[in-house]
């Protein structure tokens, strides 16, 4: 499977794809998509465009109340804001293989801690259960305000 950049080309796409899933990841209006890749420390996507993921670092001024939780509470990480990969790719190891390319650009950057949240309410045990399988801890909880999801904060070094 090969990954690459995001690119203006495939906004369309990607905003139909998070959009699909906003239950999981919050909906986007295609400006608020743009101004997330403008920030990005990592944007991702899978060349056959069925899977994306885009996160920000510790240098990257708090984008939403997730974000900031970590920046107030570790110096040096790789947040995965979202990563959406399309029902059909779904069991194939693609979600995995975003997280492999995240690491080695975050170990390149000199950054050795990954970062995210899953949603506890409404729950969202597929994402739970897989973020676990690749040795992410809990160190947190919150509930955001702007939607009222709560939501587990995890960790794991690389």
């Amino acid at each position: 499977m090969e990954i690459r950049n995001i690119t203006a080309a495939d906004i369309p796409a990607l905003l139909a794809l998070n959009n699909a899933e906003a239950e999981r990841v919050n909906a986007l209006t295609e400006s608020a998509l743009a101004g997330l890749l403008n920030f990005a420390f990592a944007a991702r996507i899978t060349t056959d465009g069925q899977a994306f993921l885009i996160a920000f670092d510790h240098a990257t001024p708090p984008q939403g109340p997730n974000h900031a939780w970590f920046t107030a509470r570790e110096s040096y990480f790789a947040y995965i804001d979202r990563v959406v990969v399309a029902p059909g790719a779904r069991g194939k190891g693609v979600a995995r293989a975003l997280y492999d390319d995240l690491a080695k650009i975050a170990k390149a950057e000199m950054t050795n801690l990954l970062v995210c949240e899953v949603n506890l309410d409404p729950p969202n045990p597929e994402s739970m259960a897989f973020h676990e399988k690749l040795g992410f801890k809990a160190c947190g909880e919150a509930v955001d305000r702007r939607n009222g999801k709560r939501v587990q904060y995890m960790r794991k070094p690389i």
